[in-house]
């Protein structure tokens, strides 16, 4: 808190911004173009423009978890973004802020390396961007733009979604917090666990992967899909509240059904942690009709992803809700990420 002029502040937390206060801001913004099909509201991540024959789907975000993999997490991150609206990826532009002392050729080429491998796999063409070392700065700060097209009739976006509407979920929960705490925490970490389950996690970045494009892709050409939606920070907790309130919905979902890799748990249990709030980028939630449950699970599972019914879209009078063990729950975000508070050594207890 502080005080200024005999008024008391109160400042936010690291994290986003309070859902409120930035459903309250993106009020202000007055759409006048008519060729902004989507534009800023709370659960939706991108915007999409009406190029004609197709539509443009574009996204920013940045990375400021971790400077480990940096390149990577922001290619990724911002493709899973586009690929939720049933977009391709296609190109990319990034702002690399780098810190004074540190940035030397051989650190930058090693970034723009990782910018382009990172690239190449997923079929997008870096375009352009912005590098400058930035006084102030304690690390890296990558900010990323994607661009992608869809046809028309294939875009995704939740005013689609309707009550009855089946919820499924891609691979497992917290995929990328589990990997940045394996990295970031390994010297703790590695006292404390089995090397084997240490190791794995620290792989957790490619394998199961942080990537939704093949889920995405993959689920809208295997059904008309009525929303998709990639957990990020705040993990699925958030991400299923942003899906209702996107959708303008209520949510039931069936905690026990919601799969949490071992790796994960081990983590979650050792450090006080709960993994329903740590970062998720890697899973996608996926609505669908639910006799096109099968055929998305199946077209899936064809290609290696497996998914998982969690839960069902109910009227938005119902709310949103978990339901554990038979005692139902509210579903709220979470205002800080469990990676944040866990990382933040001030809070840091070891169970």
């Amino acid at each position: 808190m502080f005080c200024e002029k005999g008024k008391e502040m109160a400042f936010f937390e690291v994290g986003k911004l309070p859902p409120d206060v930035l459903g309250t801001l993106l009020q202000k913004i007055d759409l006048k173009d008519p060729r902004v099909v989507v534009g800023p509201r709370v659960g939706v991540d991108a915007a999409v423009f009406d190029m004609g024959d197709r539509y443009l789907v574009v996204k920013t975000d940045p990375v400021t978890f971790t400077e480990k993999r940096i390149a990577w997490y922001c290619v990724n991150v911002n493709a899973n973004d586009v690929a939720a609206m049933g977009a391709e990826p296609r190109w990319f532009l990034v702002t690399l802020l780098l810190p004074e002392e540190k940035s030397d050729r051989e650190f930058v080429e090693a970034l723009l390396d990782d910018i382009l491998k990172s690239c190449s796999e997923l079929g997008i063409t870096l375009c352009g961007g912005h590098t400058e070392i930035t006084a102030g700065l304690d690390r890296s700060i990558l900010i990323g733009q994607m661009l992608g097209e869809v046809p028309k009739e294939k875009l995704v976006t939740p005013d689609k979604i309707v009550a009855g509407d089946a919820v499924l979920l891609t691979k497992g929960i917290a995929i990328e917090g589990t990997a940045i705490l394996a990295k970031e925490m390994e010297d703790i970490l590695s006292d404390r666990m089995p090397s084997d389950v240490l190791l794995r996690a620290e792989k957790f970045l490619e394998n199961p992967g942080i990537s939704v494009v093949k889920a995405a892709m993959t689920a809208s050409r295997a059904a008309n899909v009525h929303g998709m939606h990639d957990p990020t920070e705040g993990g699925i907790a958030t991400g299923l509240w942003e899906l209702g309130q996107a959708s303008r919905c209520g949510l039931r979902i069936e905690a026990d059904s919601v799969p949490v890799y071992p790796e994960t748990q081990a983590f979650s249990e050792l450090l006080g942690m709960d993994p329903w709030g740590l970062i998720a980028s890697g899973a996608l939630l996926i609505v669908v009709d639910p006799k096109d449950v099968d055929k998305v699970v199946s077209a899936l599972s064809d290609v290696n992803i497996r998914c998982t019914p969690i839960g069902r879209i109910v009227p938005p009078e119902d709310g949103m809700v978990c339901v554990r063990e038979g005692n139902v729950f509210p579903l709220e975000p979470f205002v800080k990420d469990e990676l944040v508070r866990v990382l933040d050594r001030k809070s840091f207890n070891l169970k």
